[in-house]
């Protein structure tokens, strides 16, 4: 038995993988590396992919070698890593990634006969997974400590402590958009609220007491200030019945989880 590799869309398809992840890691790391560096370290890793693919080694040395030093070269040359615990924390991100994108082109890929559409979903797989990655970041903890975000305004800003609260699901229903809720007093320092109130409108939601109304408005736009900071345009925020800045953990907003996930 005997395959035959068409080492043109072998390199293809090994060079968009690896600029992918070292686009993700580089993300996720933080690493400032320009977009010519990772397309180099990619197309570098794919070539030596191809070398080690064609040599007259046995499968098991072949694929030592691939993980063994393709993927520490295309590590350091895309992303310039010099440290030992960046590297380690890189080469795990290597694998993680590699493993979600793999698993999720995997179940699509018998449903993409054209090339383009397969490149086409590996782009999607990208910030899907940058999403459950940015996701998984604020949950982690969240228990614990509070999430500083900035509220902006035409007339300033304001900035608060936030719960990310994942029992808030509340949505407005004419546009579907998720709302975050502050209290009172909070509202009333925001700067130009009165000017916003104008524009404020009434929906429905269910609280413990049974069915109610919550004023919503939106403001310019917000900033939830986490490893990555997240801006979200013209986000919608509603006004509680009372503060929480008298809560024991001192926050004044419950942050819906779905404002950083869409």
């Amino acid at each position: 038995m005997y395959y035959e590799l068409y080492i043109d869309v072998f390199f293809l398809e090994n060079f968009m993988m690896d600029s992918i992840l070292l686009y993700l890691i580089n993300r996720l790391l933080k690493c400032g590396r320009s977009a010519g560096r990772m397309t180099a370290g990619a197309a570098l890793g794919s070539i030596l992919t191809c070398l080690i693919m064609v040599s007259p080694l046995s499968g098991i040395w072949r694929m030592l070698f691939i993980h063994a030093a393709a993927g520490p070269v295309m590590l350091a040359a895309g992303l310039g890593i010099r440290s030992v615990p960046q590297f380690v924390k890189a080469y795990a991100l290597l694998y993680i990634c590699a493993i979600f994108l793999g698993g999720l082109l995997g179940m699509l890929r018998p449903c993409m006969r054209i090339a383009g559409m397969f490149y086409g979903a590996a782009v999607m797989a990208y910030f899907v997974f940058l999403k459950c990655w940015k996701l998984l970041a604020c949950l982690h903890g969240n228990a614990e400590k509070m999430i500083r975000v900035s509220l902006y305004t035409d007339q300033g800003h304001l900035d608060i402590r936030a719960l990310l609260d994942t029992g808030n699901m509340l949505r407005d229903f004419a546009t579907g958009d998720p709302v975050s809720v502050i209290g009172p007093e909070t509202a009333r320092k925001l700067p130009g609220m009165q000017l916003m109130q104008e524009t404020s409108r009434l929906i429905p939601y269910r609280c413990v007491g049974g069915d109610s109304l919550m004023r919503v408005f939106r403001i310019s736009r917000m900033c939830v200030h986490m490893d990555e900071d997240c801006w979200i345009e013209h986000p919608l925020l509603g006004i509680g019945e009372t503060d929480y800045s008298g809560a024991e953990d001192g926050y004044e907003m419950i942050l819906n989880p779905a404002v950083i996930m869409e």
